[in-house]
């Protein structure tokens, strides 16, 4: 369960992760929020500055090596323009696992929710690590990378946890993970993040 607004104001201030605003500007911009349940979005915060916040135990959180361009996701939904702000209604997708990024896409569109970006799924975790399950894990589909050509990147940014295999290493098994999963496959234990509303 999220934490009250004023609490997640505090811990964000406690991790860190207030950047690109200072404290004060963050406290000052969030006192503006609608006083009701929901995430509060640092929107200028990167996930490269974020992921290692992540802790599941003593595992510090990490992005995978080959996406050294975590930061060049860019939300592809509409977003506030406001240094701070509120998602609501939030749900981890997990009646959406085993679809594709594309046929999750196509199911947000037709139920009006907005599926979250990397940044805003990092975020969840930061203020509610229990959102993050083993086999329960969740995409982030609203944040995609465009090529120079002007097409989308395959990749699709994902939080899951690590098995410390590969790449990962051994001495990251359970911890936080952003990575990456292809625009059209398929994962049993990966649903889609999605909020009803992002507001100021």
């Amino acid at each position: 369960m999220l934490p009250s607004l004023h609490d997640q104001v505090d811990r964000l201030v406690s991790l860190g992760a207030t950047t690109p605003l200072t404290p004060e500007e963050l406290r000052i911009a969030a006192k503006a929020l609608p006083d009701r349940p929901g995430l509060v979005v640092v929107a200028g915060a990167t996930p490269s500055a974020l992921t290692p916040l992540l802790r599941r135990g003593d595992k510090e959180g990490f992005v995978v090596a080959d996406m050294t361009d975590v930061d060049d996701f860019a939300p592809t939904v509409e977003v506030p323009d406001a240094p701070v702000y509120l998602v609501e209604g939030l749900d981890r997708g997990d009646h959406l696992a085993n679809r594709s990024p594309e046929e999750a896409a196509t199911e947000f569109a037709g139920t009006g929710r907005t599926p979250l970006l990397l940044t805003e799924g990092v975020q969840w975790v930061l203020q509610d690590p229990e959102v993050l399950q083993r086999n329960v894990c969740f995409m982030t589909i609203g944040s995609r990378l465009r090529k120079p050509g002007g097409r989308f990147d395959a990749r699709t940014p994902a939080v899951w946890i690590s098995n410390g295999t590969g790449r990962d290493g051994k001495e990251r098994r359970d911890a936080p993970k952003v990575g990456w999963c292809w625009w059209n496959n398929r994962h049993t234990w990966l649903g889609f993040a999605s909020a009803t509303t992002r507001t100021t």
